[in-house]
């Protein structure tokens, strides 16, 4: 594993967004939905396309608060415009666990 300096870690900004819409991406080259997540006033609602469909059907993501990087440049994937990076963990069937907070943190809070 290569290692980076901490001026490195410095420039993510990993935020704390909450989801307020899930669509299905059909588009997608592996099963995935079409995200916007609320990052409150300073950075406000980003899109985001994340391959979570294994584990969390679509009514449990609304509301639910989840860690991005909200600092990446947008990225084309299929016809969508990703905005941010949705942050989880693969398990080793393959499937995402979303990173979340472990309790309520207000919408925009930067990982400490």
């Amino acid at each position: 594993m290569e290692q980076i300096t901490w001026k490195d870690f410095e420039q993510v900004e990993l935020r704390v967004g909450t989801i307020m819409d899930v669509e299905d991406f059909p588009e997608a080259r592996k099963p995935a939905y079409r995200l916007l997540v609320d990052f409150g006033e300073e950075i406000g609602i980003k899109k985001s396309s994340a391959q979570i469909t294994d584990l969390y059907p679509k009514e449990k993501l609304i509301g639910k608060q989840v860690v991005a990087v909200v600092n990446f440049p947008p990225k084309q994937v299929g016809p969508f415009i990703s905005e941010c990076l949705v942050t989880g963990f693969y398990r080793p069937d393959g499937a995402v666990v979303l990173a979340v907070p472990d309790d309520e943190v207000s919408n925009g809070a930067k990982l400490a």
